[in-house]
């Protein structure tokens, strides 16, 4: 028993099921992820961030900027290519770009290149592969490492060690480090621009350790524009680390800033050469009209609060922040102490909260479709599991059920995303308005992930290129279950009753269950992803 309980054993879970699952669907050409490496080609194949002749050479993909570059008189001007022209405007040419921030497009490049060299062409299934592999998995692996340290010098290694697996699995953290977009890889920088200054302030490094930490700030906003909420939230805790101690104060900025300059630098550079200006980004070029009015006005779309949105992001049971991972609420039970253990940390908890929940309930609901989870969300995950194990430590020296039902929103925390991660597309029409005006609800887990396995279509893996399914899905099936129980028994370990754990796995998975309804547009949604599916059950899957 002793053996199954160490922490090896659950990061060793976390591990494989990162390394083995590849949850992606061919048939989606999911937009976020190709516009991203289509530049990554166009980088390698043309040396420019033009995508221009990779959309001729690879196809079109969706989540462009065309930027219209024409002379209206002897006056050249750069127009949106949807919007109406200037009158008499004369189209010298149009330009293609990701609207993306470029960090994952350029990090992409010598991925792209180094597949190439082994064997061309490179085939679009295994760009995703290989990029996800080297810029979302494994940086989150590492990063496992500085937070497990991070929260054992607060914790009880037992609670430490859980966490560490609860927050991988049972987290968008799994779902976003498994697709090639940007919102882990912010979330990994982000805990590194903190991880940098707290060692700083503690006095384990030396104050340049702060150029590392204004190093990494400035990559998250090379990486996600809105990534500049979290700095901002982390700037916080620098300020109110050294309150009143304005020289120190001072050193601190200047170095920070000094360190996010290149990054900072780069940006400008490169909105000035594709947009026309530093401070303009590819969201003022859009190429698809419908989605342009959801970014302008405010900062990059974000307008006044709207309570429809905050409510939805929070607590739909689709993609709820606290109804996919309900364990995380335990961090409203940990701002105490957090407190009382560092107000600077507690004052970056809270604004990081405050201004996330500002920016998902001010910024369009409707926008974030098929995806797991609230995703923007994503970076501010990491920094409330302090908390919640400070929430989770006070309950357990209060004694009592609460600990025990506590532990059970980490159980199915685990359960449900590590099994949703698997399919981590989730149509939009699964929340759906009928021609009635009748809101119909289904949710991830019991109105995909489930039927689609009780149907015969298993996870997909890396492995489906020499093993068709059932074989490799079940495998991950067995993982999932397998880090489930471990960390079911590791909170039984530490004093929690099974009979309210389970009562609370119940209570959250079941009301899950009951509140699914299998509407038409539901079962369309899951029946077009199982037409989608890369490795139906008796065929392999050529990822070259």
């Amino acid at each position: 028993m002793a053996r199954w309980l160490s922490p090896q054993v659950g990061f060793g879970l976390v591990a494989a099921l990162y390394l083995v699952s590849f949850p992606y669907h061919p048939a989606l050409r999911s937009p976020n992820e190709l516009c991203r490496l289509w530049q990554s080609r166009s980088l390698v194949d043309h040396g420019t961030v033009v995508i221009n002749e990779t959309l001729r050479e690879f196809g079109s993909v969706g989540d462009l900027s065309c930027v219209a570059r024409v002379r209206v008189g002897e006056v050249e001007q750069l127009v949106s290519c949807v919007q109406p022209p200037p009158a008499g405007a004369q189209l010298l040419e149009a330009r293609y770009y990701p609207s993306k921030a470029p960090m994952l497009s350029f990090l992409g490049a010598p991925i792209y290149a180094a597949l190439k060299a082994l064997k061309a062409p490179v085939s679009e299934s295994a760009q995703v592969l290989f990029s996800r592999l080297f810029i979302t998995v494994l940086p989150t692996l590492v990063m496992l490492v500085f937070l497990r340290r991070f929260l054992s010098t607060w914790l009880a290694q037992p609670t430490s060690d859980t966490l560490t697996v609860v927050y991988a699995l049972g987290t968008m953290a799994f779902s976003y480090s498994e697709q090639f977009l940007s919102h882990q890889l912010t979330a990994v920088l982000l805990f590194g621009t903190f991880y940098a200054a707290w060692r700083v302030q503690r006095g384990d490094w030396r104050e340049r350790g702060l150029l590392l930490s204004g190093l990494l700030a400035g990559a998250v906003v090379f990486t996600e524009y809105t990534g500049a909420l979290g700095v901002l939230g982390v700037a916080a805790y620098v300020v109110a680390a050294r309150w009143r101690q304005w020289a120190s104060l001072g050193r601190a900025v200047g170095l920070v800033l000094a360190g996010a300059a290149p990054f900072l630098i780069a940006l400008l550079a490169y909105h000035q050469v594709c947009f026309g200006h530093p401070l303009t980004s590819g969201y003022k070029f859009l190429n698809d009209a419908a989605y342009q009015g959801w970014h302008l006005g405010g900062f990059l779309g974000i307008r006044y609060p709207d309570p429809r949105a905050f409510v939805l992001s929070a607590f739909s049971p689709l993609r709820g922040f606290f109804t996919l991972s309900p364990f995380l609420v335990l961090a409203f039970v940990g701002l105490s102490p957090l407190k009382a253990a560092e107000r600077p940390q507690w004052v970056m908890v809270v604004a990081l909260l405050l201004g996330n929940a500002y920016f998902t309930s001010s910024f369009t609901y409707d926008s974030w479709g098929w995806t797991t989870g609230p995703r923007h969300l994503t970076p501010l995950v990491p920094f409330l599991i302090l908390p919640v194990g400070l929430g989770l430590e006070r309950l357990l020296a209060r004694g009592g059920p609460a600990f025990s039902l506590a532990a059970g929103l980490c159980v199915s925390s685990v359960l449900l995303m590590s099994l949703v991660t698997q399919v981590n597309y989730v149509p939009n029409d699964l929340e759906h308005v009928d021609a009635q005006g009748v809101f119909h609800i289904s949710t991830s887990l019991f109105g995909l992930a489930v039927p689609l396995v009780r149907e015969g279509v298993w996870p997909v893996s890396w492995l489906n290129a020499a093993v068709p399914n059932p074989g490799p899905g079940v495998l991950i099936i067995v993982m999932v279950l397998a880090a489930t129980a471990w960390v079911f028994s590791r909170l039984r370990d530490q004093k929690a009753v099974p009979a309210l754990m389970l009562f609370g796995v119940v209570a959250h998975l079941g009301l899950l269950a009951l509140i699914t309804d299998h509407h038409s547009a539901s079962v369309s949604a899951k029946n077009f992803l199982k037409q989608s599916w890369a490795a139906p059950s008796g065929q392999r899957y050529d990822w070259w």
